[in-house]
C-alpha cells in the first residue's frame, strides 16, 4: 500500500488480536498500528473490502473489541485494516495506545520516530 494513502501514520507493533471473519474465528497479530487502521500478519483468509470484527489485546491483558475493513491483502503474510465504526471512547484508547507505543519504542531505541 503506498503512503498516500494512509491517513495516519503507522507504527512498528507486536500486539496479539482475535479475528473474526467469514472465514471463522483465529488467532493473529498486528505488525503496526495507528490511529486509523493496522497490518495483521497471518495466514488466515479474507476478501478485500470485509468487515472483520476482532479484538486487540492492550498491554494491560484487557481486549479492545474494534472493526475494520480490509483495504489490502498479501496471500500468507497478512492484510492491511482500516478501522471503521469507531466509537469516541474506543479511538481515544487508540489514541493513547498509539502514543504509548511510540514513546516507548522512541525510548528504547533512542531515536525519534515521526509520523508518516
Amino acid at each position: 500500500m503506498t503512503q498516500e494513502r494512509r491517513l495516519e501514520g503507522r507504527i512498528p507493533v507486536l500486539m496479539e488480536i482475535q479475528l473474526l471473519s467469514t472465514a471463522g474465528k483465529y488467532q493473529a497479530r498486528t505488525a503496526d498500528l495507528s490511529n486509523g487502521g493496522c497490518f495483521v500478519e497471518t495466514l488466515g483468509k479474507v476478501e478485500v473490502g470485509e468487515v472483520i470484527h476482532f479484538k486487540l489485546r492492550l498491554p494491560s491483558g484487557e481486549w479492545l473489541e474494534l472493526e475494520g475493513q480490509v483495504m489490502y491483502e498479501y496471500p500468507n503474510v497478512g492484510f492491511g485494516l482500516r478501522f471503521t465504526g469507531i466509537s469516541e471512547a474506543q479511538q481515544k484508547r487508540l489514541e493513547w495506545l498509539v502514543k504509548a507505543e511510540r514513546y516507548r519504542m522512541e525510548r528504547q531505541e533512542g531515536v525519534r520516530i515521526e509520523d508518516e
